[in-house]
C-alpha cells in the first residue's frame, strides 16, 4: 500500500504545479501578458514568452498565496493543452464511430455527415476540459508548496522561465 503512494507522489506534484502554472499565467494574462505559455512537471513548471522576471516571480508568488486561500478557480486555464485533447478526443471518437462499417463509398458519402457530428462533438465537448482540469490534471491545493528557484534562460527564442517548486 505505502508504495502505490509512493508511487503517486511524482503525479500529485505535477499536479500541482499545473495548478501553480496556470494560476501564474492567469494573473499575468489579466496584466496584460496573454499571449505565454507553460508545461509542467514534478519539479515545477517552465514559462514560455516574453515576460520580465520580476513581473514572472510577483505572478508566481500571488498565484501561490491565492491558490493556499483557496481560490480554486486560478487552476484552471481556458488555453490548457487538456482542453484542446479532450474535444478533439470526443470529436475524433465520433468521427470514428461514424466511419464504421460499409465500403470506401459509402465512407466518402457519410463525410459531410461525420464532418457535422464531429464539430458538434467538439462544441458540446467543451465543458469537459474544464473538467477534466478540476478533477485529473490540476490539483488546487497546494499544501506546502514553496517556490524555490526562477531562472532565465534567453538563448534566442524564445525567451524560457523556469520556476521549480518544492513540496
Amino acid at each position: 500500500m505505502d508504495r502505490n503512494l509512493d508511487l503517486l507522489k511524482p503525479v500529485n506534484r505535477i499536479r500541482r504545479n499545473h495548478a501553480l502554472e496556470h494560476a501564474t499565467l492567469n494573473i499575468l494574462a489579466g496584466q496584460g501578458y496573454p499571449r505565454l505559455s507553460g508545461y509542467s512537471d514534478w519539479k515545477g513548471f517552465w514559462v514560455v514568452g516574453e515576460v520580465p522576471t520580476e513581473m514572472l516571480q510577483a505572478a508566481a508568488n500571488q498565484g501561490l498565496q491565492r491558490l493556499e486561500a483557496g481560490e480554486a478557480i486560478l487552476a484552471i486555464h481556458p488555453h490548457c493543452g487538456t482542453n484542446y485533447v479532450a474535444s478533439g478526443a470526443a470529436a475524433g471518437t465520433v468521427a470514428w464511430l461514424a466511419m464504421l462499417g460499409g465500403d470506401r463509398k459509402s465512407r466518402w458519402n457519410r463525410l459531410p455527415f461525420v464532418v457535422v457530428l464531429s464539430t458538434l462533438a467538439f462544441m458540446v465537448s467543451q465543458p469537459l476540459g474544464p473538467w477534466l482540469q478540476k478533477k485529473v490534471t490540476t490539483q488546487a491545493r497546494v499544501g506546502e508548496m514553496k517556490i524555490t528557484e526562477i531562472t532565465l534562460y534567453q538563448r534566442g527564442m524564445p525567451t524560457l522561465h523556469r520556476i521549480k517548486t518544492k513540496g
